[in-house]
């Protein structure tokens, strides 16, 4: 038999690419989806034939649907139901002051929808488990307005609001799919729509703001600015990125933005106040057709001749290349400093919102990039809007706790305005923002009055969880690393929390509020995530709700925050009194009295010191810091920020996510293997098999480090012994009580002794050495004999 002279090939034609992406671009044709934050409302147009779907995201949270036509009057038939309550939720939601209902009540107003006739559904209710889902079918054109109403929660109670997510199947669908534009942020001055592969320009007085908007997602777009008197003059001076980067002190603002933006004058152009989408760049120049020429495509439409086109009537002279600031763009440099592009992080309805410092002459691009991923393979829309400098928008940038998350914007804490009348110096932290340091005594001195009088700081933005429900301690007990069943009622225990493969999810405290009631508080939001995915994959009947907004809390920390504390709480007779509270227990209390302000007060912190924490609704907030501040000022009492706080909890050895420890780091690496009782703990839990494994074979260890020079020492700078990097530095900080450089490190458990000399490399590890010595953590009361005084 002859041979087969035709090669063997892979049969059949190509598969394509599995790419798993965000929900916002993975919906199926015709589904939308929102979310109704908890305490919060949302207005969706609506067509016959739609289907809806409302979904209990965390569980226990109340619904209520208002139905109107194209005319403004409510009918509950428009939903195929009936009413079966006067919206009582919603109405108290719209008389309340939130500023994030403001777009709802234009859309009210714009539709002359009176709600004092109002006929709404509700359903769903504080037992309805978490993914309960209730569908309606729209019957008539017209607008559902849904609320997830709910009151303010006591400290010591769980009946926070959640939120709920809503899914619309619409019956029609259009032919180019497309995103609609988000609700505006108040009354727009002018609207410009910038079309996929083209730039405009436009004119914005001074003061006034400028929101950019990606209309669908992953669209990129350059933006340029002249100041309009210079331009009148004929001097053609444009933002200028590398006077910009100069004067702000960033080279490549990735991810993020630089704050102000300048000519190269140094006169300041605009500045930023809001960024829902967190990832940009500005170091690349606009596209231009030289770019296009030598990657082989001449003659394709480029950003640049956009912009020389869009700017000739304001007589602006033509250029081969534009610096810009690139929003939206993933372009970044390798570790080789080679330029590279990828996809956008950029979600349907993202923004960067402006404010012009000078009247301006802007200019715009809808980036025609399709030759690489820059705009997601598919350049589409960017839309303008402009407000009045009248208009008040706090500053603000979005995080998500997952991928398929809302954006949630920077919010300011119950305690801001106390604590702003004594700093302006704000970062943002976790979602919120909270003071770096204090004007009448910097970090230093909030550092020594931790450790000799007493301090207040805001900690608002750990997140809070309820859990409840009779499997509320099992799930627990299988959920956290400590024996949560030795927990009694009032007590706290501080525990990891750990995927199977051992590594960390979060570190925090389990209350115990009953027998069936949990309290978690955490670092972040997915915590919580998890907690809840848990129960529902064990179908435990228990309740995951978040409550960050509801309970927002201080620590009051140093060594007179007992006798200062005690002048100011009181508790119930059946309660503990604030003196008989030991370390790691918590009460409900009050503030002065049976008729003061709802506390809940915990002997907790993350100093090292002495120290409790207040928890109060945001509403009691300014009341109970005013309380304290009053009751501390025979005590030296000082406000605290977070540069002050970073000093005493690395002097304590307190770790800190994403330096300390991270997915890839076990408790035992991260020098709290005490939290994992692998011999006594009676019940399984989730990584138990994987930390046996680790802990019978330790590869890293977390050490201390005193360090023999007054160099800074940074996060991530490598620690050798000889040539060899053997670990790096987690966390560093110059003891003012120690009068030394310290560190927390993580190496190699083969060189991990006590007394072993290693040295901390600077450049490039090799060219800068620093010398250090492995000392026992943590370096300031290693036995914890301040917290337990």
């Amino acid at each position: 038999m002859l041979d087969n002279p035709y090669p063997r090939v892979k049969p059949g034609p190509p598969r394509p690419s599995t790419i798993i992406t965000p929900r916002a671009f993975s919906l199926p044709p015709g589904m939308e989806r929102y979310t109704v934050a908890g305490g919060g409302a949302a207005l969706i147009p609506v067509r016959v034939g739609d289907r809806l779907s409302l979904h209990n995201d965390e569980g226990g949270q109340v619904c209520e649907i208002l139905a109107a036509d194209n005319k403004g009057r409510i009918d509950a038939g428009i939903i195929g139901t009936s009413a079966n309550s006067d919206g009582a939720g919603l109405k108290a939601l719209l008389a309340s002051d939130q500023s994030s209902l403001r777009g709802l009540r234009m859309g009210l107003d714009a539709r002359n929808i009176d709600l004092a006739l109002a006929g709404a559904v509700r359903f769903f209710d504080s037992q309805t488990p978490a993914g309960t889902q209730q569908e309606f079918l729209v019957s008539r054109d017209g607008v559902v307005i849904i609320a997830a109403p709910g009151g303010a929660m006591a400290p010591d109670a769980q009946d926070t609001a959640t939120p709920l997510t809503v899914s619309v199947q619409r019956a029609t669908l259009t032919p180019h799919i497309r995103f609609e534009l988000p609700t505006p942020l108040a009354d727009p001055l002018a609207e410009v729509r910038v079309h996929s592969a083209t730039a405009e320009a436009y004119f914005v007085k001074a003061g006034d703001y400028i929101q950019i908007l990606d209309v669908d997602g992953r669209q990129c777009t350059d933006f340029q600015c002249f100041s309009a008197r210079k331009l009148d003059r004929g001097i053609q001076h444009p933002l200028d990125v590398t006077t910009t980067r100069t004067l702000m002190g960033h080279a490549y603002p990735m991810p993020g933005l630089h704050a102000k933006y300048y000519d190269q004058d140094m006169e300041p152009l605009v500045e930023v106040v809001q960024d829902t989408c967190g990832r940009h760049d500005a170091f690349a120049m606009a596209c231009a057709a030289k770019y296009y020429d030598d990657i082989g495509y001449p003659g394709h439409v480029n950003c640049t001749d956009n912009f020389n086109a869009a700017l000739a009537p304001f007589g602006a002279e033509p250029r081969p290349g534009w610096m810009a600031i690139n929003f939206f763009f993933n372009t970044g440099l390798d570790e080789h400093g080679v330029l590279y592009a990828d996809e956008p992080w950029s979600r349907p309805g993202d923004y960067v919102l402006l404010r012009a410092l000078t009247d301006l002459v802007c200019v715009s691009s809808a980036c025609p990039d399709d030759t690489t991923p820059a705009n997601g393979w598919n350049p589409t829309d960017i839309h303008i809007r402009t407000y009045s400098g009248k208009e008040t928008f706090k500053r603000a940038i979005a995080i998500r706790a997952t991928p398929d998350s809302e954006p949630q914007m920077t919010k300011e804490t119950g305690f801001h305005a106390s604590f702003a009348r004594h700093t302006g110096n704000f970062i943002e932290y976790n979602g919120y923002w909270l003071a770096s340091s204090f004007a009448a005594t910097g970090a230093i001195g909030e550092y020594w009055a931790c450790r000799e009088k007493a301090v207040i700081m805001d900690l608002s933005p750990l997140r809070k969880f309820e859990i409840t429900g009779p499997d509320a301690e099992a799930l627990c007990q299988y959920i956290f690393t400590r024996d949560v069943r030795k927990l009694s009622e009032g007590g706290v225990v501080y525990t990891a929390m750990c995927y199977p493969h051992g590594g960390m999810i979060d570190d925090g405290t389990l209350f115990r509020l009953g027998r069936d009631n949990f309290r978690w508080i955490g670092g972040n939001d997915y915590g919580g995530e998890w907690i809840r995915e848990q129960a529902e994959k064990l179908g435990l009947k228990v309740l995951v709700r978040s409550s960050t907004d509801q309970l927002h809390n201080v620590a009051v920390q140093g060594p007179e925050s007992r006798d200062l504390l005690g002048k100011i709480i009181w508790t119930a007779p059946h309660r503990p009194t604030f003196g008989q509270l030991d370390w790691f227990r918590f009460t409900p209390a009050r503030l002065h009295g049976p008729d003061g302000v709802p506390l809940v007060v915990s002997r907790t912190g993350y100093t090292g010191e002495l120290g409790y924490e207040v928890m109060c609704h945001p509403k009691d907030c300014a009341t109970v810091f005013d309380a304290i501040w009053d009751a501390g000022q025979d005590h030296g009492l000082q406000p605290c920020g977070l540069d002050a706080l970073d000093m005493v909890r690395i002097e304590a050895g307190l770790i800190f996510a994403g330096y300390d420890f991270s997915d890839q780091t076990d408790p035992f690496e991260a020098g709290i293997g005490f939290t994992v009782p692998l011999k006594s703990k009676p019940d399984d839990f989730i990584g138990r098999d994987a930390l046996i494994r680790r802990k019978e074979n330790p590869m890293r260890k977390l050490v201390g480090l005193e360090i023999d020079s007054n160099v800074a020492v940074g996060h991530g700078d490598p620690v050798h012994l000889g040539r060899a990097q053997v670990g790096e530095v987690t966390s560093s900080m110059r003891s003012p009580l120690l009068g030394r450089n310290i560190a927390l490190a993580r190496l190699d458990v083969a060189h991990a002794e006590l007394g072993t000399g290693v040295e901390i490399g600077k450049l490039d590890g090799q060219q800068k050495r620093l010398p250090a010595r492995i000392v026992p953590f943590a370096h300031y009361d290693p036995k914890k004999e301040r917290p337990r005084s």
